[in-house]
């Protein structure tokens, strides 16, 4: 891919350059060139800046990009110097983000686990982490073979499908609207505004507001019609959540856990087929799921960038002078590339599993296990299914686009033999 020159790249739209305090132009995350070249973006921040760099989010609201692994390691582990709580966001505070901006839907304040430290956080968290333990020994691998197999009779028969589009993309939230107690006929519609209010962009205030209606009427369903579901356990947990709690963790598990899930789908299926001997190795038996998954959290985490957490104090970071309320996102991807901690990416990381793409600390990603068993049964199953299955492109042809959080592969174009 051709690199843009830097007034390209970093010009905002029919204005002026915003600059950095040395006179700098900071570099946009969103955008053309950030759509299809965020590695290409971290490396050059890397370089210019070192562990910490300034940048632009959609709005042109400044934050620091943390890409060394070290510095990320710092930021999820110590709460009470880089808090989620977005109230204290100076930007937010003195009017600089507006209440209908995108960035609102990803690191606005809500009464939900992820936006609270300490005590709050942990008594959410628990009333969260103790319903998906139960899920996760309710038959989840069950649910997930039986919406994998309709998913695959769809296109069975024409011997070629394209797996983002007709498998990777909404297996997940099929899964999800069972373990919910929602109806399966809403997934699809569901799985495209969870992934608006992630891409970001003008429609994702309406598309999140969608979400909150549906499942506002699903916890005033499970009132009135409890049942073995997600919902209903965080309608009775011990913990004596609120409306507003319910909804908001309702919110956050559905977006998080189908968006990741069908990132992850789709990269390690992706992985699987662009290398014949990993694709061999699972079908015989002497592979497992389990390695591949570990290595595109590596390579490719489902969250390139994490959103978001804000100082609490004036403090240094990465030899970074940080101000008391600013904003800084985590760069996954550019944190797990850090040629600091992985001087040569070639090398296998089996069995090495200090990635960042789980986040970390008392925040770390509680539904590991749930995406782990969709993953592997997906897997499985279209591989049992589908005999010959391989890619019908060339690898170097497939492409991925970026948004500020995450970069989706656009396509996955295979054939086997129909059945």
């Amino acid at each position: 891919m051709t690199e843009h020159s830097a007034n390209d790249a970093e010009a905002p739209l029919g204005g002026c350059p915003v600059m950095h305090g040395d006179g700098s132009e900071l570099t946009r995350l969103y955008g053309p060139e950030a759509a299809i070249d965020p590695q290409g973006i971290y490396g050059r921040l890397r370089k210019e800046y070192g562990a910490v760099a300034p940048v632009l989010l959609e709005g042109d609201v400044r934050a620091w990009l943390v890409l060394g692994y070290r510095e990320s390691r710092r930021v999820l582990d110590n709460p009470l110097q880089f808090s989620r709580d977005s109230r204290i966001w100076r930007d937010w505070k003195e009017g600089g983000v507006e209440e209908t901006s995108p960035l609102i839907q990803m690191l606005g304040w809500r009464p939900d686990c992820v936006s609270q430290d300490g005590e709050p956080h942990r008594r959410l968290r628990r009333a969260v982490t103790d319903n998906l333990d139960t899920l996760a020994g309710r038959g989840i691998r069950r649910h997930v073979t039986h919406f994998a197999n309709k998913q695959i009779d769809a296109f069975a028969g024409k011997g070629s499908a394209d797996l983002v589009g007709e498998y990777a993309e909404y297996l997940p939230m099929l899964v999800l609207t069972r373990l919910f107690g929602l109806p399966a006929a809403g997934g699809r519609s569901l799985a495209v505004s969870c992934a608006q209010v992630i891409k970001g962009g003008p429609d994702a205030l309406e598309h999140n507001d969608r979400i909150m209606e549906i499942l506002g009427g699903l916890a005033e369903r499970k009132r009135a019609e409890p049942g073995p579901d997600f919902t209903t356990g965080l309608l009775a947990h011990a913990a004596g959540l609120d409306e507003g709690e319910i909804l908001s963790h309702l919110r956050l598990v559905l977006i998080t856990a189908h968006t990741t899930t069908s990132n992850l789908l789709a990269r390690v299926l992706e992985m699987v087929l662009t290398d014949g001997s990993r694709l061999a190795g699972l079908v015989s038996g002497q592979r497992s799921v389990s390695e591949v998954v570990e290595e595109v959290m590596w390579n490719t985490p489902p969250l390139a960038v994490l959103p978001g957490r804000f100082a609490t104090a004036d403090l240094e970071l990465g030899g970074t002078q940080i101000k008391e309320g600013d904003l800084l996102v985590l760069g996954l991807a550019a944190g797990n590339a850090d040629p600091d901690i992985r001087p040569d990416s070639g090398v296998s990381v089996h069995g090495n599993q200090s990635h960042l793409a789980f986040s970390g600390g008392p925040h770390e990603c509680p539904a590991q296990n749930i995406g782990q068993a969709i993953i592997e049964t997906a897997v499985d199953v279209l591989l049992h299914r589908l005999p010959g299955l391989h890619l019908s492109v060339p690898a170097d042809e497939l492409t991925a686009t970026a948004s500020t959080w995450e970069a989706r592969l656009d396509a996955l174009p295979v054939a086997f033999a129909p059945v």
